[in-house]
């Protein structure tokens, strides 16, 4: 009977200390969030994908694209701000906060440097390329492959089949754009009319460029 009273007397402290222990360290616990913005001028606006580590720990987040983060850590800890062309920054959460939840707006300075040049050669030094230049032994076949590739009728047949990029058609987008705009409200004039297109069509005649198209 004393031993079963002994077991429970002891399991009820048992009990009672994890609750505390437990507490304690849910008290130490701190939502922690803010905004990062570059300070480097007046113009403040939000740095997207920050790397936001909690010092000496592996834990951290990052910054959304409006600049927001948001961790759970512990008072004390210290967050280390950092970020490409950005000085890093670091901020230590005080012990005295009364409340569990702590923001603030933090501000990073751009600091850009200067990288030094590194160029990449398939050789390792100019001798090198100038021995496998000489060595190399181009045989009749190559060259005639590479004359085929290189024919007017090949090249005009693959400018024919390949399509614009992104940039070429967003550059003929804005010329046909600038083109409509230009005449806007009024009637755009004819090439009939025209008497500079007149002359570059008696000009290209003579030279015989429609005679070539024929011939093709």
């Amino acid at each position: 009977m004393r031993i079963g009273l002994i077991v429970l007397f002891f399991s009820i402290i048992s009990i009672f200390s994890t609750r505390l222990s437990a507490q304690s360290g849910q008290d130490s616990l701190v939502q922690f969030s803010g905004m990062i913005l570059d300070g480097s001028n007046e113009n403040l606006y939000p740095i997207p994908y920050v790397n936001v580590a909690v010092k000496n720990k592996a834990r951290g987040t990052y910054s959304d694209f409006t600049g927001f983060f948001s961790i759970v850590i512990e008072k004390t800890d210290t967050l280390i701000f950092s970020a490409v062309g950005y000085g890093t920054v670091e901020v230590m959460v005080p012990d005295s906060l009364l409340d569990s939840r702590y923001s603030l707006i933090q501000l990073m300075t751009q600091d850009t440097f200067n990288l030094p040049e590194t160029v990449v050669f398939p050789w390792p030094s100019k001798e090198h390329f100038k021995l496998e230049f000489l060595a190399l032994d181009v045989t009749q076949d190559l060259q005639e492959r590479a004359m085929q590739n290189l024919a007017k009728d090949v090249l005009a047949r693959v400018e024919e089949v390949t399509k614009y990029d992104g940039t070429e058609n967003a550059n003929y987008y804005l010329r046909e754009q600038a083109r409509k705009s230009y005449y806007i409200g009024q009637t755009p004039p004819m090439n009939i009319f025209n008497p500079i297109a007149w002359g570059q069509f008696f000009k290209a005649w003579q030279n015989g460029d429609f005679k070539k198209k024929e011939e093709k």
